[in-house]
């Protein structure tokens, strides 16, 4: 299937041809295959934000306004005066910081594709931009090419390298400037935006641009088409990248390779356009907290519950971890994380590769949630029944056949079932013998 895809895929690149700078010639070009193929991502949260890592909805508030503003006056309220957000980036040290650790517990982990954020809204880069002077994390804070050291070691462990980049900069004069003058000037893109990302293009090569800060501006001011005509046609990315969504006011939900609409967007149905889920194990932040609780963290079945639903209606996964200012990924991410991976390691094979099936949730089980890939259904159980008896709505089309086989991921041999006139229940085996400790996958040969 996959083999299939990729050819499909190849032959639509050739047809196309270029692309022009508009969305509807944008939006003709076919998704590369990897993406739906890949179902999972991590995403990591790391900058300067991560020194004061303390939750106060300041930081991680969906707000669309004067956000300098609102900072300035946390900043009056909670530091000395005349301290300043800048003076936070001496203590962003990133001393323990082991890319080839973080890359392996993404691979365990049973991730894809891992996303981090190369510049969040305060404009600070985490590698030596030509274009962020004193501002980036080679010249300051951990001295250190943040996105080359990650991108050489996620590459190595065979996973997709992508790059979160934020469009608008909380104190950029520039920005400022343009914004003052109602966006008719373009200094700020023109000079900053648009050289910064062909040189994080360029020079790291990424495989996923996720966009934001995008929502004070039209398209046309961030030069969003022009941008992404020329990653699309010239850059050395341009038959692999993949790009979200937010690329100006009304664009989000519309337009990019793929959609993710709004944080946490699991709209529980399926999409006519690829979409992805950016959610957060930690219920509350995106960045770091050092004041966060236990019950603060998804629990393992709360994440596998948001996993089966986003890919049943043909969604990606793309997990938030927020890493401490010194470089360490909490341990209750890490072990979310390796079970996450544990799971997959089982299961996997009901997710990675999967398509929508006709059904997404089960007629009279709601805790079914269902994939598929060539001949088999996959049903993705979030509870173990108490009777042992799987009772399903949705699949009994394929039961009318006598010979249909089904049986439990992790453990060998068919399972009994018995088929009334609208619902199928399926013995499953003795639950000391099943591998899996939370969520369970039928498979249906059909």
């Amino acid at each position: 299937m996959y083999k299939l895809t990729l050819v499909l895929w190849w032959c639509a690149i050739l047809v196309q041809g270029s692309y022009q700078p508009n969305w509807d010639s944008l939006d003709t070009r076919p998704l590369p295959p990897w993406f739906g193929e890949a179902k999972i991502g991590i995403f990591l949260h790391w900058g300067v934000f991560s020194v004061p890592s303390f939750q106060s909805e300041w930081f991680w508030a969906d707000w669309r306004g004067n956000t300098s503003d609102l900072i300035n006056q946390y900043m009056e309220s909670n530091y000395p005066p005349g301290f300043t957000y800048q003076e936070f980036a001496k203590d962003f040290t990133a001393e323990f910081f082991n890319a080839t650790q973080w890359a392996e517990i993404f691979a365990r982990a049973g991730a894809r594709y891992v996303v981090l954020t190369s510049k969040h809204h305060e404009g600070f880069t985490m590698w030596p931009s030509e274009y962020s002077f004193n501002w980036n994390s080679k010249d300051i804070g951990p001295h250190r090419d943040v996105v080359g050291e990650l991108g050489v070691e996620i590459k190595n462990f065979g996973l997709k390298f992508g790059v979160y980049h934020s469009l608008y900069e909380w104190f950029n004069p520039m920005y400022l400037a343009d914004k003052r003058n109602h966006f008719a000037t373009q200094d700020f893109v023109v000079n900053k935006i648009i050289p910064e990302m062909k040189e994080l293009v360029l020079n790291y090569k990424p495989s996923v641009i996720w966009s934001d800060g995008d929502w004070e501006a039209n398209d046309t001011y961030w030069k969003s088409t022009e941008f992404l005509a020329w990653l699309y046609n010239e850059s050395p990315v341009k038959d692999e990248v993949v790009v979200n969504d937010r690329w100006g006011i009304g664009i989000p939900c519309h337009h990019g390779d793929f959609i993710n609409c709004q944080d946490r967007y699991n709209p529980g149905q399926l999409q006519k356009k690829k979409w992805e889920n950016a959610m957060t194990v930690d219920k509350h932040s995106w960045g770091f907290r050092r004041n966060a609780i236990l019950s603060d963290y998804l629990t393992p079945l709360e994440l596998l519950t948001v996993l089966a639903r986003t890919i049943s209606c043909g969604g990606n996964l793309l997990i938030n971890v927020g890493p401490s200012k010194e470089g360490i990924i909490n341990p209750i991410f890490e072990e979310r994380l390796l079970q996450l991976g544990d799971w997959l390691e089982i299961n996997g094979e009901g997710i990675y590769g999967t398509q929508h099936w006709t059904a997404q949730n089960d007629s009279v089980n709601s805790n079914v949630w269902y994939t598929q890939k060539d001949n088999f259904v996959y049903a993705i159980s979030l509870e173990w029944p108490q009777d042992g008896n799987m009772v399903l709505g949705s699949v009994t089309d394929i039961f009318k056949n006598a010979d249909t086989a089904v049986s439990l991921l992790g453990n060998s041999g068919k399972l009994k079932w018995t088929l009334s006139s609208n619902k199928v229940e399926i013995q499953l085996p003795d639950r000391v013998t099943v591998k899996s400790e939370t969520a369970w996958v039928l498979k249906i040969k059909t």
